[in-house]
């Protein structure tokens, strides 16, 4: 996995077998709390969402983090959840995929994009009629539906500054929100 100071990835992964990540409410506010506590230090995460069987972050590596420790926490904090997971439903084996995915964003328009695609997923999946019904992703703290402090807001802020322009972004193709974009 390829990550480096001060760039934009979207990091990701996936079950195995499709089998659920996430049985319970319980679940996704127990995946979010190892995240903060092994990756927080080294990422400003802009945005987020948790899937049944998958899921999607925005991250920026912050300028000092220590890239070695930030690779090894990654699979710390994979491994500390699927040891939980495993221990409360009874299985054995690798709950994730082989390797989560990074996939480096290189200029403003293609990371909100990918803000937009993350936030959609559960409207995609026909898990909600609404972004704001899904309650774990970043678009409720965006919206301020929920006052989180895992997402730094500044870059969003700095290229879509109010709410309502940001619930139009959220909800629009890429091709039809350039207007609004200051990109």
């Amino acid at each position: 996995m390829k990550l480096e100071h001060n760039k934009y990835y979207h990091f990701y992964n996936r079950s195995n077998n499709q089998e659920l990540l996430f049985h319970e409410r319980d679940n996704y506010i127990y995946f979010l709390s190892k995240y903060r506590k092994y990756l927080d230090e080294y990422l400003n995460t802009l945005a987020y969402c948790l899937m049944p069987n998958h899921f999607h972050f925005l991250v920026k590596v912050k300028t000092d983090s220590d890239i070695v420790q930030l690779k090894r926490n990654i699979g710390i904090f994979l491994s500390s959840y699927s040891k939980a997971i495993n221990k409360a439903y009874g299985r054995v084996g690798s709950l994730f995929q082989q390797h989560s995915k990074t996939k480096e964003l290189i200029d403003d328009k293609t990371i909100l994009n990918v803000i937009n695609y993350i936030h959609q997923n559960p409207l995609r999946k026909a898990l909600v009629k609404n972004l704001e019904d899904w309650e774990f992703s970043s678009f409720r703290d965006y919206v301020n539906l929920r006052s989180g402090t895992l997402i730094n807001k500044d870059f969003v802020s700095a290229h879509i500054p109010t709410i309502k322009e940001f619930r139009f972004f959220s909800m629009t193709k890429a091709e039809k929100f350039n207007f609004i974009l200051n990109v």
